[in-house]
């Protein structure tokens, strides 16, 4: 019998702070009704593009929800979860860290399914990021 995957989640931010502080705020599971995931941080936009251009071609992307820093220089998550929704097939849900609850409309615009506040509220993320997983099974399941 094999083990399950676990869920794979990225993170994207040119901040090694945000980025520290979106995985103390995950830790290994978000809720105790989901499985314990894997993360996988980037810092720049071209190595996160070469990841997933990389798993795209071998038939299948290993990325179960993306969390993008909308405040990343010198390219926002915003920019790249617009990119991702276009061009990714059955993207999985994007959570965008934006920079004032006003940006929530960049935040629809770049089709990202929900978005928080800098600075980051780990309960807020874990949260988002724990409902997010739910929808998504719960639509890969239906």
């Amino acid at each position: 019998m094999s083990t399950p995957r676990k869920p794979v989640i990225i993170v994207y931010s040119d901040d090694s702070s945000v980025r520290s502080a979106i995985v103390a705020a995950l830790g290994k599971r978000v809720a105790n009704d989901l499985p314990e995931h894997q993360i996988e941080e980037f810092a720049t936009g071209p190595a996160l593009r070469a990841f997933v251009d990389r798993k795209s071609v071998s038939g299948h992307l290993r990325a179960d929800l993306f969390i993008l820093d909308g405040e990343a220089v010198p390219e926002g998550g915003m920019g790249i979860a617009r990119q991702l929704k276009d061009e990714v097939f059955n993207c999985p849900p994007v959570l965008l860290i934006t920079g004032r609850r006003e940006d929530a409309w960049l935040a629809a615009w770049s089709r990202a399914e929900a978005s928080v506040i800098h600075p980051i509220d780990p309960f807020t993320l874990a949260n988002t990021v724990a409902d997010l997983m739910r929808s998504n099974t719960a639509a890969a399941i239906g």
